[in-house]
């Protein structure tokens, strides 16, 4: 496979310009002409303040330009624009930079925030970082106008503006830029005194240590968020009810991962409890969960943990999943195709994974799985057709065994 340092520095500006961008758009952005550009891209040599000035409009560190290291997993222009911004959101906001502004009417920011968390959950990475990057300067400047006494009331706007721009730094593979962000969301949950977002800081934390293979902190963390919210017997409220159903949820996808099957069951049966008793499904503060949640994340845990078999088995069973938010519904026909590759059902993998990926492409850029179930499904008796669909669908290359 090549690496991203085999490419010549002319190649690199190539692909990171992309085939969105001309070489006449990016000259008129660099301000520089458009031989310069030309010359650049043959390897002619340029001078080391052009590449600086490359690299600025490509929004991607020159020491990418230069092959020192490689950009992100499907990082394209616009994708390299919101992280640069976004970054700069969450480092500026925590420090007090740019904060004295006006502050946004209440009902103003609650608009703006409920928008960005309803265009993540449609699977919309990329515009959901691109609006939370100002949300989060106002709710921070909203906080800080606040008079004394109420400035700790004023902490949940900022805690769920940090908690989504760590969940996008998340699925854009910025790790230190997620664990700064949750890091602040924490601070501002605690500050506020909120026990259920704390829960759901505390869970968003477990997804990132998931996500970087720190998989006994996952699950310390998802068991710390969970019991922290813990309903009694009696209670009704389906607020609580769902966030709780949901943490327990995504307690047993950790443990699932982490190989500790049993455990993992047991804790999806706490799940399957609490939607019963709830009867659909809600969406609290960004958070959704009910019966067809909870049965998507079964699905997922049985392929994870082996199960192909019983993976389709709930399939067929699931019924109406229109409840479920678009990147949940994504994701669970991502675990279907899985199921079906590993059942030796490889025609019919591709075809759902195909499905998937043409209706939400920005999503399945940033999703593991499309490469592994192409892998897999891949080594049956199957054209190239697809594959090369595939590839030209998500921008990268899938390689036959």
């Amino acid at each position: 496979m090549t690496q991203w340092s085999d490419y010549t520095t002319a190649e690199r500006i190539k692909i990171l310009r992309g085939p969105d961008v001309t070489q006449e758009q990016l000259a008129e952005a660099t301000g520089l002409s458009v031989a310069t550009i030309r010359k650049a891209e043959r390897d002619l040599g340029v001078s080391l303040q052009t590449l600086l000035r490359i690299s600025d409009a490509l929004h991607a560190d020159v020491s990418v330009i230069l092959g020192q290291q490689a950009p992100r997993r499907a990082m394209r222009g616009a994708d390299r624009a919101m992280m640069r911004e976004l970054s700069r959101a969450v480092h500026d906001t925590a420090a007090g930079v740019g904060t004295d502004a006006p502050p946004p009417e209440a009902a103003d920011l609650a608009a703006v925030l409920r928008t960005a968390w309803e265009t993540y959950r449609a699977g919309d990475f990329l515009r959901a970082g691109v609006l939370i990057a100002p949300a989060l300067r106002e709710a921070s400047a909203a906080q800080r106008s606040a008079p004394v006494g109420r400035q700790c009331a004023a902490a949940g706007a900022p805690t769920d503006a940090y908690r989504l721009a760590a969940y996008v730094a998340n699925q854009f593979g910025a790790r230190d830029l997620a664990y700064a962000a949750i890091g602040h969301a924490q601070v501002q949950a605690e500050r506020g005194g909120d026990t259920m977002r704390a829960a759901m800081v505390a869970a968003g934390r477990s997804w990132i240590y998931l996500r970087d293979s720190r998989l006994d902190q996952a699950a310390e963390t998802a068991r710390l968020s969970y019991e922290a919210i813990e309903p009694r017997y009696g209670d009704r409220d389906p607020a609580l009810l769902a966030t709780y159903g949901w943490h327990v949820t995504f307690a047993a996808v950790v443990a699932a991962r982490a190989g500790r099957v049993e455990a993992a069951d047991d804790l999806l049966s706490q799940g399957h409890a609490v939607a019963a008793r709830m009867g659909r499904d809600v969406t609290v503060n960004g958070t959704a969960f009910g019966p067809a949640t909870v049965t998507a994340q079964a699905i997922g845990i049985a392929v994870s943990t082996g199960r192909p078999g019983k993976a389709l088995g709930l399939f067929s069973s699931i019924g109406d999943t229109s409840a479920l938010i678009p990147s949940a519904r994504n994701r669970l026909m991502l675990d279907v195709a899985l199921a079906q590759a590993d059942t030796r059902q490889s025609d019919t993998a591709l075809d759902t994974l195909l499905e998937v990926c043409s209706a939400a492409p920005g999503w399945a850029r940033h999703q593991a799985l499309p490469g592994v179930i192409a892998q897999r499904a891949g080594n049956g008796s199957v054209t190239t057709a697809k594959l090369r669909k595939l590839a030209a669908i998500l921008g990268t290359s899938m390689i036959l065994r």
